[in-house]
């Protein structure tokens, strides 16, 4: 698999990624998700392709006190082969680049695999409670 930073072509392929893992919500667009990246730290939008096809994608963000990871995606039939573990890597190896110190995720708790594929990864649970609030609303 070959990681590179996302082409506008790659469009409908990552968001048909995201939807076939099941990481697309009603309240968040992931055509506007990807045009608000697209604005910010572009070089961190990552996709690995495998083929010519789009088989893994992957988000991150820095704002200078934490990285963030966001919509890691491994196509659902190519999963166990490392490729989620290479875009994370991949993602990791960028941000510290820029001297990031930490990196945090936030995954739903109803998602105990991909708890526990982070977990093979290094992550912890930290002590927090994520909050949030919408200042746009995306609904389709």
């Amino acid at each position: 698999m070959q990681i590179r930073p996302f082409a506008v072509g790659d469009r409908e392929a990552v968001v048909s990624l995201w939807e076939r893992c099941d990481l697309v919500r009603p309240w968040n667009d992931p055509h506007k998700d990807i045009a608000r990246k697209l604005t910010v730290q572009s070089d961190l939008f990552l996709v690995g392709v495998l083929e010519d096809s789009v088989v893994a994608v992957v988000m991150a963000g820095y704002e200078g006190h934490r990285g963030w990871v966001n919509y890691l995606a491994v196509e659902p039939a190519l999963r166990g082969r490392g490729f989620g573990q290479a875009m994370m890597a991949e993602a990791e190896s960028r941000l510290r680049a820029l001297g990031c110190p930490k990196v945090s995720l936030q995954i739903r708790r109803s998602n105990l695999e991909v708890a526990k594929f982070y977990a093979s990864l290094g992550y912890t649970e930290d002590d927090v409670i994520s909050m949030g609030k919408r200042l746009e609303r995306d609904d389709r």
